[in-house]
């Protein structure tokens, strides 16, 4: 049984108060508590496992903040929400028969491309543009491909629904990172639901680290919302190179 001391301790719940925070407004959140879980001595598996956990709680709390703002209206994304739940649980139960090397490898590409994307494009901003995929094409492919990933591994996974909803779906940002925190939270539940056939996630340390979650996700929310595309625009590009520069250095 692993054991945690002060230290420790304060470590998690510190990166779930940040995560929580850096989620709300621009995703990778995982970013920070896995490696946190995992320095803290969490087995890999395990760390995806309790990363589930206190990621609902962030993402559930962003989600709610966006709603109760009319930035997104939960019951017209029932069905969206429901298929990344299945997806998600779908990967999570893929984790003990899939090899997730070519993953690690893969990743860091697709991340830089992210970063390049909101950092060079012409004024992606707030303003909706035309869709580039009909609503329903973009949730029966866009939103499961990043639900199994999100619960294959999992760090990033809110970037990669940012740039979905903005390339493909013509969202401007702050509405797409509304309709992003619902998907996250639904693939976190779906994710949740799939390691516990496979893993043993540490609750009482996942539910201490998503208290935390709640504080950060709602501070996070309302800096979204009043800043808007100014805010999340640059910590989106510094989180998904940060994130890029992480899994590069674990493959290295």
């Amino acid at each position: 049984m692993l054991e945690f001391g002060i230290d420790g301790l304060l470590l998690l719940l510190a990166a779930g108060f940040f995560a929580g925070f850096v989620d709300a407004i621009a995703g990778g959140g995982g970013l920070i508590t896995v490696p946190a879980l995992m320095i803290a001595g969490v087995p890999p598996v395990q760390a995806l496992a309790t990363n589930k956990i206190q990621g609902m709680f962030g993402s559930g709390t962003a989600a709610y903040s966006y709603s109760k703002s009319g930035l997104v209206d939960l019951k017209t994304q029932f069905g969206p929400a429901a298929l990344a739940f299945v997806a998600s649980l779908l990967g999570a139960l893929a984790v003990s028969i899939l090899p997730t090397d070519w993953i690690r490898l893969i990743l860091p590409v697709l991340l830089i491309g992210i970063a390049m994307f909101f950092a060079f494009r012409k004024d992606p901003g707030d303003m909706d543009r035309t869709a580039r995929m009909k609503p329903v094409l973009f949730t029966l492919t866009a939103v499961p491909f990043v639900a199994f990933y999100d619960g294959i591994l999992g760090p990033g996974a809110g970037s990669f629904y940012m740039i979905a909803f903005v390339a493909l779906g013509g969202y401007g940002i702050l509405k797409a990172t509304a309709h992003t925190k619902l998907l996250n939270f639904a693939s976190n539940v779906g994710g949740l639901a799939g390691f516990l056939l496979v893993a043993n996630p540490l609750w009482a340390i996942g539910l201490s680290m998503g208290l935390m979650q709640i504080l950060g996700a709602r501070l996070g929310a309302k800096m979204a919302m009043a800043k808007g595309a100014r805010l999340i625009r640059p910590l989106l590009v510094v989180t998904s190179v940060a994130l890029a520069a992480k899994l590069l250095w674990d493959v290295l």
